[in-house]
Order: C-alpha cells, then sequence, then structure tokens
C-alpha cells in the first residue's frame, strides 16, 4: 500500500516529463496492456535507482485493459479489470480543462509515487477525468486503456497530451523537456506551440507566429513500431470536430501530414530528438519517414524487477552491486560455478511447473526441458510457427522430449489475434497426450517473470522486420535462459550464435524457411545440448547472463537518454 506521498517533494527541481498512453507500475495496477507499457515502467524504475529526476504522465485508466478469461475451447471474453487509484495514489489538489467538441472537459489527477528496490522515488501523474463536474460520457475517457473507437481514442490522446501539460504546469512541476514514448502524447506539442506562440499584434510581415524551433528544443520522441497500424491516424474532419484548431489547420497538416493526421509524424515534426528502440527498427523507421533522422538507443529491462528471486540472492552472493551495474554480471563467467547456476535455475523452473499446475491442470515432467513463449496474440508475432508442421515438431519431441508453455492476450478488436489462441487450444487437444503443453490466461508482469525465469528456453518468431525491439528475451536473459529468435529488433545485436542463444534464419532469409530453421536448430543443436550436455547448457546460460543481461538492462539505456536526449 501507498505511504501518503506529498507532491510538494517532487517541485522545485527541474524534471524531464516522461508522456506514456500506458505505464506498467505494478501488477495490481492493470494501466499497461503490454510491451509498451512495461518497458515505460521499467524506465520509471531505472530513473528511481539511478536518480534521474524524471515525472511521469499517463492516464489513470480506472477499468485497466482486460482481464482474459479463456473457455474450454480457448475462446477469449474480456472482462472490466478495474482499480481504485485511492488505494494507491493520492488526488492532486489541481484540476484543469482541456477542449473536446467545443466544450471543456475536467481533467483531476492522482500522485502515485514509484519507489525503487534501492529506496529512489519517481512521481507519476495519472489523469482523471472521472469527475462529477464532466458528461457521463466524458467522465469515462480515462475508464478503458485503449477501448473505444477512433473518437474515444483521440479524446483520450487529447487529455494526455494537452491535460498532461497543463496539469504540470498547475501543480507547479518545472520541466525541462519532453520525453514522448510513442506517438499517443504528440498533442503536448500543440499545446506547446499556443503556449510559446507570439502575440500577432506583435509579428512582423512575414514573420512565423510559431516558434518551431523552441517547442523542438524542448522535445523528444521514441518511437517503437514499424508496423503501419500501430501509428495513430486520424481524419482532419475528425481532428477538428473534437479538438477544434489548436493550431491553424495549415500548420497542423504541414507537421502532421497532408491528408490524415499521423501522430508520429507530429512527434518527429516537431521533436529535437528522435530514435528507434534497436539499431534494426531506426533504419526501418528512417525508412519509413524519409527526412529525419532517427538514432537508435536499444531497449533493456529493469535488472532487479525482472530476476527472479533466486537468482537475485545469487548475484547478491557472488556479484555484489549488480542490480546498479548490471554490466557485472559479466564476472558470471568466473565467480560462479555450475552447480549455483543451475540450482537458482530449477527453483525458478519449480515455481513455474507449480504455477502450470495451478492454472490449468496440467502437470509438466521435471525432466523435460520447458519452451516458453508469450506473446500479444497478433498475426505478425507469428505465435503458431512452431506448430507449422505437427508431424515434425511430434518426430522431434519423439526424440527429443521436451514441452510448451504459452500465454498471451489479443487485442479484443483482434479476431485474427483470437482465433489463433483458440487454434492453439485446439492444438493442445489434439497433440497433449505426445506432447505435454499448456496456456496459460490472463499475461500480466507477475505471470511474465515465472515465465521467463522458469522456462528452459524462450522462444519468440516475429515475422521480419515488424520488431522493433522485443524485451521479453532480454528478461529472460537476467534468469540465465538462452533465446531462440528471429533475427530482428534486438536479438540482431544479442545474438552469439551458441554463446547467448540461438538464431531461427538469418537476417537476409526469406521468411518461409523460418519453420524449417526453427526445426533444424531445435534438432540438431538446442534439445541434443540440453539432454546430453549439462556443462555445454549451462555455458550457454552464462552467456545470456554475462553478454544479454549484462548489456541489455534499462540502466544502460536511461544513461543514454540522460547523456544523448536530455543533458545536450
Amino acid at each position: 500500500m501507498r505511504a501518503d506521498p506529498r507532491v510538494e517533494d517532487f517541485i522545485g527541481d527541474w524534471r524531464i516529463a516522461y508522456f506514456s498512453m500506458e505505464v506498467a507500475l505494478r501488477s495490481e495496477i492493470p494501466t499497461y496492456s503490454g510491451g509498451l507499457g512495461v518497458l515505460a515502467g521499467d524506465v520509471v524504475r531505472s530513473a528511481a535507482d539511478l536518480g534521474l529526476p524524471l515525472v511521469t504522465v499517463t492516464l489513470v485508466s480506472r477499468a485497466g485493459y482486460f482481464r482474459q478469461e479463456l473457455d474450454a475451447e480457448g475462446r477469449q471474453r474480456e472482462l472490466e479489470d478495474p482499480w481504485d487509484p485511492g488505494q494507491w495514489a493520492v488526488p492532486l489538489d489541481a484540476k484543469i480543462g482541456v477542449p473536446v467538441e467545443g466544450r471543456t472537459v475536467w481533467v483531476g489527477g492522482w500522485l502515485y509515487v514509484l519507489v525503487g528496490h534501492t529506496g529512489g522515488r519517481q512521481p507519476v501523474v495519472l489523469l482523471d477525468t472521472d469527475l462529477p463536474e464532466n458528461h457521463p460520457d466524458d467522465r469515462r475517457l480515462t475508464h478503458h486503456l485503449y477501448g473505444g473507437d477512433e473518437s474515444y481514442r483521440i479524446k483520450q490522446e487529447i487529455v494526455l497530451g494537452i491535460g498532461g501539460v497543463r496539469m504540470l504546469r498547475a501543480v507547479d512541476f518545472h520541466i525541462r523537456e519532453y520525453h514522448l514514448n510513442e506517438g499517443h502524447s504528440a498533442f503536448l506539442t500543440l499545446e506547446l506551440l499556443r503556449t510559446l506562440a507570439r502575440p500577432e499584434e506583435n509579428l512582423r510581415p512575414g514573420e512565423p507566429r510559431y516558434d518551431f524551433p523552441a517547442v523542438r528544443a524542448l522535445c523528444n520522441f521514441t518511437t517503437h513500431t514499424p508496423v503501419e497500424a500501430g501509428h495513430d491516424q486520424f481524419s482532419y474532419e475528425l481532428v477538428t470536430r473534437i479538438l477544434g484548431e489548436a493550431v491553424d489547420l495549415a500548420t497542423l497538416k504541414m507537421l502532421a501530414g497532408k491528408e490524415r493526421l499521423n501522430m508520429t509524424r507530429l512527434a518527429l515534426s516537431l521533436s529535437e530528438y528522435v530514435n528507434g528502440v534497436a539499431k534494426s527498427h531506426a533504419e526501418v523507421s528512417q525508412l519509413m519517414f524519409p527526412g529525419y533522422v532517427v538514432r537508435a538507443i536499444t531497449n533493456g529491462v529493469h535488472p532487479f524487477t525482472w530476476t527472479a528471486p533466486p537468482w537475485r540472492a545469487l548475484y547478491d552472493r557472488h556479484i555484489p552491486g549488480w542490480g546498479y551495474e548490471p554490466e557485472l554480471l559479466r564476472r558470471v563467467t568466473c565467480c560462479v560455478d555450475d552447480d549455483e547456476i543451475w540450482a537458482a535455475h530449477e527453483r525458478s523452473r519449480q515455481d513455474l511447473i507449480a504455477c502450470i499446475a495451478e492454472r490449468t491442470g496440467v502437470a509438466f515432467d521435471p525432466a523435460r526441458p520447458i519452451i516458453g513463449l508469450a506473446r500479444r496474440m497478433t498475426a505478425y508475432k507469428r505465435i503458431a510457427l512452431l506448430f507449422e508442421d505437427e508431424a515434425e515438431l511430434l518426430a522431434i519431441a519423439r526424440e527429443w522430449p521436451f514441452q510448451i508453455v504459452i500465454a498471451g492476450k489479443a487485442h479484443p478488436r483482434d479476431e485474427a489475434g483470437k482465433a489463433t489462441i483458440a487454434a492453439l487450444h485446439r492444438t493442445m487437444r489434439q497433440l497433449g497426450d505426445r506432447l505435454p503443453m499448456a496456456f496459460l490466461p490472463d499475461y500480466d508482469m507477475d505471470l511474465a517473470l515465472s515465465l521467463v525465469s522458469g522456462s528452459d528456453l524462450w522462444l519468440n518468431t516475429p515475422l521480419r522486420p515488424l520488431e522493433a525491439s522485443g524485451t521479453s528475451g532480454m528478461k529472460a536473459a537476467f534468469n540465465g535462459v538462452p533465446s531462440l529468435s528471429v533475427l530482428d529488433g534486438w536479438w540482431v545485436e544479442g545474438c552469439i550464435e551458441g554463446v547467448t542463444g540461438w538464431a531461427i534464419g538469418d537476417a537476409g532469409s526469406s521468411a518461409d524457411g523460418d519453420a524449417a530453421s526453427l526445426y533444424q536448430k531445435l534438432r540438431e543443436r538446442v534439445l541434443p545440448l540440453y539432454h546430453q550436455d549439462r556443462a555445454g547448457w549451462i555455458a550457454v546460460m552464462r552467456g545470456a547472463i554475462g553478454q544479454n543481461a549484462a548489456f541489455f538492462h534499462s540502466h544502460r539505456m536511461m544513461r543514454r537518454y540522460a547523456a544523448e536526449a536530455y543533458i545536450v
């Protein structure tokens, strides 16, 4: 529970305002849907550990994303996942208004203080329109994360971007710069343009009203997706009807696109520093948006959060200081013996097997390796690639026995994703007596930690080049779990074949051959090593820790943001 934080504890010093539509603060606070929100949460956690002066702005999302319920056929049902902000946060003594369809929608806020494992504290402002002075429809604007139609989405993004800037001013936070985590908060740039605009009566002939350089100097932007559907776009008719003219329409079209308002393009146009979330993603983004400079800061995960207790204890004994300087984990190659590494893994593995039995009734065999895969259930993630040739998969399982655990949610409007979950359940029923499998419902942060620490091998099979970064394999690495993954996103940088894990195909190969490559790696390299050479397998576990966990962490990521985006 909270300890009555005060906003006065955080005002006075200059801060970076970090805006994100979703932030994973903890499993009990369902203000996140997946990787974007979990990454945002790790940003805040690392800022707490490193003492970086951030203030995070997001929506309160009172009804959460959704709680996933699956029937026996694997049909997904979405249930509200409400939470009471009063149990975890304190109300802000401020209200601001934002324009919506010609009326004022009032926005309040809550202060949540994230406390790092070393005691560092970071303020998080949760914006809330559920106020008695608002119309019932407006009160629901901050209820559902990514809920409703285009109209609901654009209203949420007005609350986040414009409302967030106004709330920070009302509370008297001193903002040095703004960091936009994805394009959802790009309307904040329009609020900055408006407030920094030169009075028309003071303009000389030909002098622009808006101070674009001043706004750019204040803004940093991280784009997260190479998938076109991931970039919010709205018709200008809808924007004008709902938002009105925050800036004149001609200027808005110049900044955000001629035909439709593209939130990513708006953020790109008004941000001095722009980055993708992996080297390969920055290259893809540069091609998608020519004319902008897109740098690369590869994502990382929060060390303490994504390391299971048995591994934390192991590192504390042999590599003190690893939580603050994860680079020290390179010492795992010489400072920790094989028996202790395997013992830590076995304790995590036993916890996962118990979780599977409790949630599904499926009894996994402790003697068989566990292949784990957990993703958002959408087409480009290709969760079903492993089952493309069931006969081949069963043949491998007869020769080298293994078992499979899966988790993930489909977006409520993603019928193809829901169909994938149902298809996986059919496959489990058909193959279950020959190949043990389990699907764990309602994937959240706690379940994610169980999966990435208790699996023996982490599988990732996205369609290249649509994986911007991916972070689940990084989390697995902190728990000594190697990856078998398509060479996309972070794995292009993290894969050292046979040392940190294994690649499916290669960066230039056709996706048509990925299933064959996956089966070949399982049959010829991965499973024989696990079954026949325990010391060899532990050597790969060491590689995952010493090469990948030691580098792909959010402390390194945040130090780079501080040095390259915030300070310069």
